[in-house]
Order: structure tokens, then sequence, then C-alpha cells
């Protein structure tokens, strides 16, 4: 399990959850992570201490280089980052802000297009609260969590008005794309945390560097914002920040505990778009059987695989030796799911999509998933789920669900189709893994019972 430090209100305790095993096919999901890089910026999750998040600078000239790992990006690429401020103590109430830097080494002006950005704060933007687990969010203003409503808005396709549409970084300079706060001052427990997640595109080679810097006090002696040269003086002669996270499980340990760790560094692949069908061979996907169903997972990852001996988690191109192997998790990454389903049988059929969070494990032994009833009380998935489809008019439907589910919760139908014998129906279901949220998760085609 990954959670990612949640202000959640107490709950009551609940009944003992039963184990219900559900005997059915889990399947491989098809396709791969595509090859966008990703500045994936997660720790320290809990940030007390200023410094460096993750630097992708060269490190000639920095006083300490192994805080920085040597990466320019060009093209497109992603930056996600996801961490938390907490007073050091209760009379210590300074503001942490947290600044992303970007730096053109070559001889001419870089372009960097920001597509899309969003960035949050739990505390007021996004507090975590109680939500059924199923939710109209047409009108995009269901959220529980800064991770929630930042993947929201990237799946809307929006760039929030704070972000220009474009920067233009001139030769052998630097540029804030981010200088953002954290406060802690007015809220109770004096705890506060930010997701943000942008696309991004530049016609050159630059760097980038994520920081942590608490705010500055200006001649009135109130708090103020960082300025560039303050950046900039604090990623050449700073170490990364603290505390430092667990260190992850070494990947050729599969025995005892395991501690997946948060994640500083680079990581291969934006979106994983997958076509779902009986074969590669075939542009369809037959439904099950009445009474019977599929399911393919998503966020896979070691010891938690679902008997498909297949890991999505993605890979690491560059990291700190302290932090992460793989970016498990998958957060800020887009599943794109395209299901043709084809009702092969000679009578009507009533066909559901649910998405569903079974219990972890690596091999099904039990033959099929395992969940609990009622779910057991984390919350293991916060996010809305785009879901495209033809209805029984054949009038193309968009629909936008946020779900809440708890770990072993089964979950409710995302979509429901009366298909006619013979037919071929087309499902999109689209989602960008959040912040808050712990692998894996399933997407489930069933057949009900005539």
């Amino acid at each position: 399990m990954l959670p990612i430090l949640s202000i959640i209100p107490l709950a009551q305790t609940p009944p003992t959850p039963q184990e219900i095993i559900q005997i059915q096919e889990v399947r491989p999901l098809p396709g791969q992570l595509d090859n966008i890089p990703v500045f994936n910026s997660n720790s320290p999750e809990l940030v007390l201490q200023e410094g460096i998040l993750l630097s992708t600078f060269p490190p000639d000239g920095k006083r300490f280089p192994t805080a920085h790992l040597n990466y320019p990006f060009q093209g497109r690429f992603d930056i996600f980052a996801h961490h938390i401020a907490r007073a050091p103590s209760p009379e210590d109430l300074r503001t942490l802000y947290q600044g992303v830097i970007v730096y053109n080494p070559g001889d001419k002006p870089v372009k960097l297009d920001i597509l899309q950005a969003a960035s949050y704060l739990s505390q007021p933007d996004a507090p975590f609260i109680e939500l059924p687990q199923q939710v109209d969010n047409s009108n995009s203003n269901i959220h529980a969590g800064p991770g929630s409503r930042a993947v929201n808005d990237i799946l809307r396709g929006r760039r929030q008005p704070e972000f220009p549409p474009q920067l233009i970084i001139p030769p052998g300079s630097s540029q804030l794309l981010m200088n953002h706060p954290i406060p802690v001052r007015e809220l109770k427990p004096p705890l506060n945390g930010r997701s943000t997640l942008m696309r991004l595109r530049a016609d050159g080679k630059i760097y980038v560097a994520s920081l942590a810097m608490f705010a500055r006090i200006d001649a009135q002696g109130k708090e103020r914002s960082p300025t560039l040269a303050e950046w900039q003086n604090l990623l050449d002669n700073s170490n990364v920040a603290g505390p430092r996270d667990r260190t992850p499980t070494p990947p050729q340990m599969t025995e005892g505990q395991v501690i997946y760790g948060r994640v500083a560094g680079v990581a291969k692949g934006s979106e994983w778009r997958a076509n779902l069908t009986d074969n590669p061979t075939v542009s369809y996907l037959t439904i099950p059987q009445p009474g019977t169903a599929f399911s393919y997972p998503f966020s896979t990852l070691p010891r938690g695989m679902l008997g498909t001996n297949r890991v999505q988690s993605a890979r690491m191109v560059v990291r700190y030796p302290d932090t992460a192997y793989s970016a498990h998790g998958n957060y800020g990454i887009q599943y794109s799911l395209s299901l043709p389903l084809y009702n092969s049988s000679a009578k009507n059929q009533t066909v559901t999509v649910t998405f569903q969070t079974p219990i972890k494990t690596d091999k099904l032994t039990s033959g099929g998933l395992t969940f609990l009833e009622p779910p057991a009380p984390q919350t293991f998935f916060r996010g809305t789920v785009r879901v495209r489809y033809t209805d029984g008019n054949k009038l193309p439907q968009t629909r936008y669900l946020h779900l809440v589910q708890r770990r072993g919760q089964q979950g409710e139908p995302l979509v429901k189709l009366e298909m006619q014998a013979g037919e071929t129906r087309l499902v999109e279901v689209d989602f960008i893994y959040p912040p808050d949220a712990s692998p894996p998760q399933v997407l489930t085609v069933k057949t009900l019972e005539n």
C-alpha cells in the first residue's frame, strides 16, 4: 500500500469485514506506457527542512553535486509534484514555498509551452471530505483532496490562469515556472499539502528543479515569497531537503516486508493507452457468459500483480539512491482504455463495466479477486473517471464520475448497457491515477444473469 499522508476525519469503528471471493478471469492489461518523461517530485513527502526536492540540473559548479541528476528535457514532458508542510514546532508557523525553476543551457531562446497545469492545496482548495462512492462530476465541482482536484483539471485539458500559456527562457538563463506557498499558520493541526501536475513541451533543451524554501521576511516583518535569485542560490548551495523518507526495499529482495519508497527522479511514461480485445488479431472484446466476469488490473506493482505476472510501475531513468526504484502507483499517469464490447450470443444481454479495488495480492490462489464486505475503512482511491459510450438510442454519451473506493470495495458500475444479439458497442474509460490513492485497482466487465 502506498498511502500519501492525508488529513482525514476520525471515523467510528466499522464492523469486521468478511472476505468475498469472486471466481473470475483476470487478464493482463494490454499496451504499455509511452516514452514521455515525467519529472516526479514526491520525496521527501513531508518537508521540514529547506533544500532540493528534485534537480535534474548538471552537477557542475554545485556545492552538493550528488543532489543533481543531470537529465535534460526536450519536447513533451510532464511535471508531477506532491509535498506536505507541517509546523516543525507550535511556535514555528512559517509558510513553506515550493519553487520550480527551469534553465536553458543553450545559446538560443527556448520556448516552453505549458499545455495543461493545475496545482492545489489541501486547505483551503481541496479538503479531504467524506463523499459517496460514486458522484456525478459533470460540473467539475466534486473533489476530495488536492490530488483528486488536480488530476480532474488535467483530464479535462485545463490550465489554471496562474500559469502562463508559454515561457520564453533566454539563453543561459533560468526562470520560475512555479513559486507557490504551502501555508500552515491558520490550520488546526498546522498541516497542509500541495499536489501539482503539468504537461509541457520545450522546443530546446532545458533542466528542471523542484525546491523547498521557507518564506522570507520583508522590511515590515511580513512574509514574502522567495525571489528567483534566492531560489537560484538555494539550488546552487543546498543539499536535498529533509527529513528523508524510508529507504525502499531493493527489487531483488522478494521476502519480508516491502517498502516501496517515495519517488524523486525522472520516470518514463505519461500515458498507458490500451485497446482491450480478445486478442491482438481481432477488433472486438467478446462479453463474458451470463453470470460471469473478467477484469483488467491497472497500477500493478511488485507483490501486487493480481496474478498477471506484470508490473505496470513506470521505470525510473534517474533517481536519488534513497528513493523508489520505480514510480510505484503511477501517480499522475493517464490510463486511456477502449473496450469494443461484442455480444456474440443469440440473445440480448445486460453488461456492466465497473471500477473496483480488490485486496492487493501477487497471485490469485483463490482463482479470482478478493473483496471485503463491508469494505475496510481505509480510502484507496479518490478521483474522477471519464466514461464515453453509445447509448441504446445510438447517441454518444460522456460521463464524469468522481469515485471514492475503500480497500476491498466492489464498486458501482460506471455504465450499464443493454446489448442486442450480435451488437458491438464501444466503451472508453479514461482517468489519471491520483495522488492519495493506493494500487492496484481493476476494470471489470460482467454480463448479468438473464
